[in-house]
């Protein structure tokens, strides 16, 4: 029989945790469709997993960053219709046109493309203008809008089924945020004298909690949805995070006064110390930025301080405070003891960051 191990460091999905944020968004947010942003695989949760989960759950498209994620999505057999997020390759939209997924344009040359793909393959494709409201990244700008509208009403094979833009700010700045929605507004209005829009999207997931934006009717859950909310609100308490991070001890030992700690002898053991290794390292998604910063593991219930550098597979923990510890052991990396802001307020980033970094080698387990 073959021999397995178990996992040095693996991550618990709590499946029914993201439904429930989702419903709870749907309770607060001012959308009629919803589109649950599941790139980055699902921000590091699983994207076939964490999608067939929500595909049953009257939702209008799965979120996505390219067509490599599309296409993960259909083979795994989800009917709901990918929306692909950013900007599609000339070779990309071929496929895009045959699959009738969902992308947009930003540029009349794109537009150009689409319809002579759809015009080959006698369809009618689904479209939506990406507008510019003040992120930078793509879209029109106001004053395009006329020659687009002009280029269109001679492309026979597009519909423009929707308008989308988004928000660079609105976990930060509500002054700024508020004169994007302005902007957003204003554009709105001049697109819908040309095309009765039946999907219209600015919000995610800051956007959706927080601001009423008049003509938006598709939200887009991202963070939230994974049970982190990006803001301050009523229902951050009652959201479930979906993601839970461990490892084991490996090795435990007592370490003399004067003794370094992993690479660059940054900490030195003041007092005999008792240390145990711990099997996850910045391999795994575990930050070097984590070093230093108070950052901890808890093991059996006791918070554990992260002593010296994190290196690649591994990381050394103080476990004076925990008499019975022991190789085998269970350390939380996050969890239900440690959230994950309390790591990306340590390593100097944002919780997207710290999900989604969790590596390929983690195994995921889930649970309904």
């Amino acid at each position: 029989m073959p021999v397995t191990s178990p996992p040095r460091a693996w991550a618990e999905i709590d499946l029914g945790a993201i439904k429930h944020n989702l419903n709870l968004v749907r309770q607060v947010a001012k959308g009629e469709f919803y589109m649950p942003v599941v790139k980055a695989g699902a921000y590091g949760h699983g994207l076939e997993q964490v999608c067939r989960a929500l595909d049953t759950e009257g939702i209008s498209f799965f979120g996505v960053a390219n067509v490599g994620e599309a296409r993960r999505i259909s083979q795994a057999g989800c009917r709901t219709c990918p929306y692909i997020l950013g900007p599609a390759f000339p070779d990309e939209r071929e496929e895009i046109v045959l699959n009738g997924w969902r992308s947009f344009i930003s540029t009349i040359e794109e537009a150009e493309h689409y319809n002579s793909i759809a015009s080959l393959y006698h369809k009618t494709l689904p479209l939506h203008i990406s507008v510019d409201t003040g992120m930078g990244r793509g879209g029109f700008l106001p004053d395009q809008l006329e020659a687009l509208f002009s280029r269109l009403s001679h492309l026979d094979s597009l519909y423009i089924e929707g308008l989308g833009a988004h928000l660079p700010c609105a976990d930060e700045d509500r002054e700024l945020t508020y004169r994007h929605i302005a902007n957003f507004e204003a554009m709105a209005a001049r697109i819908r004298e040309k095309f009765p829009l039946k999907f219209c999207h600015l919000a995610n997931s800051a956007a959706s909690l927080d601001y009423e934006i008049p003509s938006n009717n598709l939200c887009r859950p991202g963070l939230v949805l994974y049970g982190i909310s990006p803001i301050e609100s009523d229902i951050a308490a009652e959201l479930r995070p979906a993601m839970a991070l461990y490892s084991r001890l490996t090795v435990v030992r007592t370490l003399p006064s004067g003794h370094g700690i992993s690479y660059g002898s940054t900490y030195i053991t003041k007092e005999p110390t008792k240390v145990a290794t711990v099997g996850i390292g910045y391999a795994d998604g575990y930050q070097r930025a984590l070093a230093g910063k108070g950052t901890r593991v808890v093991v059996n219930g006791v918070s554990c301080p992260l002593l010296g550098r994190v290196t690649m597979d591994q990381i050394i923990i103080d476990v004076s405070q925990l008499p019975d510890a022991r190789p085998g052991m269970i350390a939380e990396v996050f969890g239900p003891h440690i959230p994950v802001t309390e790591l990306a307020d340590n390593a100097g980033t944002i919780p997207w960051e710290i999900l989604t970094g969790v590596g390929p080698r983690v195994p995921r387990f889930y649970t309904h």
